[in-house]
């Protein structure tokens, strides 16, 4: 991969002075375009069932909304993905205090978490690009240094691959994520709630009132039983208390031809796309931009409540506090390491047979 190749975008400046750059790659009709502010995927165009490349994802064309109001668009989320209970936990016998930004707990990060922060371009060719950043010991409240990568890659016209690793210099919580809003009619312009949908998951972590965990590891059923393809919005009213769904499920078990799970796979009727997303981690969170309230989005497109969805492919939520969870604590020595791959495809009828 050439540090050399392409140049950036002037994308704007951040309100302390650092200037933010727009990369673009490409690998045939499929086109991803990455801001450093937050690691941040602002763009995919993708084809139709009639070859016609479109957005399918929802952002915006100028800096100031994602360091202003983003409700995460597109960024990574880090150095905790996901939601600590009261933002605190106890590591090897120290307790920590982190940031509270949701209701009454931590989420993403906290206040200035990774999606907040600008990334340094590390190295980039026409089909992929490598950001880096280094999180100093005791930032929004976490221990050890943490020097953090993603690469975003197309290894072919249909595939967008993302690859995270981290170190630490101090035990510390890390799980990271993306977190772009996915729309395959119009990239957010209507709702996604007529979007085909399928989860690879037998079961679910249910939530208590501030969505945080109950620690339970329950068998899907009702609404929450999205294993057989059907519409976003065929049961959405039964989720959450009408809100919809924003649950963590737990994936099945490693495939061993190429280590990652089936997670989910998308398909939308009027334009044909489909997206199937494969992952190493055992869990994703399924949101479905309960809390989009109008964001004047790319193009001045007013994003409103189920405009788009999020597949978080990630540790559980709270692990931190719950030891039964998968791990989420990172030592010196480790590697943290995270795969995703996104699967694009369009037909008029919907996707059959394996993820």
């Amino acid at each position: 991969m050439s540090s050399s190749s392409g140049a950036p975008k002037f994308f704007g400046v951040t309100k302390e002075g650092h200037p933010v750059n727009q990369w673009e790659i490409s690998n045939g009709p499929l086109t991803v375009k990455v801001i450093d502010f937050g690691a941040t995927i602002t763009s995919v165009l993708a084809p139709d069932a009639n070859g016609k490349p479109g957005e399918i994802t929802l952002g915006f064309e100028e800096l100031a909304p994602y360091t202003e109001r983003s409700p995460y668009f597109g960024c990574v989320a880090g150095r905790v993905a996901n939601r600590i209970e009261k933002g605190k936990f106890v590591l090897d016998g120290t307790a920590y205090s982190l940031a509270i930004n949701n209701g009454p707990n931590h989420l993403h990060g906290g206040l200035v978490g990774f999606d907040k922060l600008v990334w340094s371009c590390e190295a980039r060719s026409e089909t992929s690009l490598m950001l880096t950043l280094l999180s100093p010991d005791g930032a929004e409240g976490y221990p050890g240094t943490v020097t953090a990568r993603v690469t975003y890659s197309l290894p072919s016209p249909t595939q967008l691959k993302m690859e995270y690793s981290a170190t630490t210099d101090a035990p510390t919580p890390l799980n990271l994520t993306n977190h772009t809003y996915w729309n395959l009619a119009d990239g957010g312009a209507s709702s996604v709630l007529a979007h085909e949908i399928e989860l690879a998951a037998d079961f679910y972590t249910p939530v208590d009132d501030t969505s945080i965990p109950t620690g339970e590891i329950r068998a899907l059923s009702g609404a929450m039983d999205l294993r057989q393809r059907g519409c976003v919005g065929r049961s959405i009213a039964d989720a959450d208390q009408g809100m919809g769904y924003d649950h963590n499920y737990v994936l099945r078990a490693l495939d061993a031809t190429d280590g990652l799970r089936p997670v989910a796979r998308v398909w939308e009727p009027a334009s044909g796309r489909w997206m199937a997303v494969r992952t190493d981690q055992p869990g994703v969170q399924y949101y479905t931009g309960n809390y989009l309230d109008g964001f004047a989005g790319r193009g001045g497109t007013a994003y409103g409540k189920h405009h788009g969805l999020c597949l978080e492919t990630q540790r559980f939520p709270d692990s931190v506090n719950k030891p039964h969870f998968p791990n989420a604590i990172l030592r010196p020595g480790e590697v943290y390491t995270h795969t995703t791959v996104h699967q694009f495809g369009a037909s008029h009828t919907p996707p059959e047979g394996a993820y």
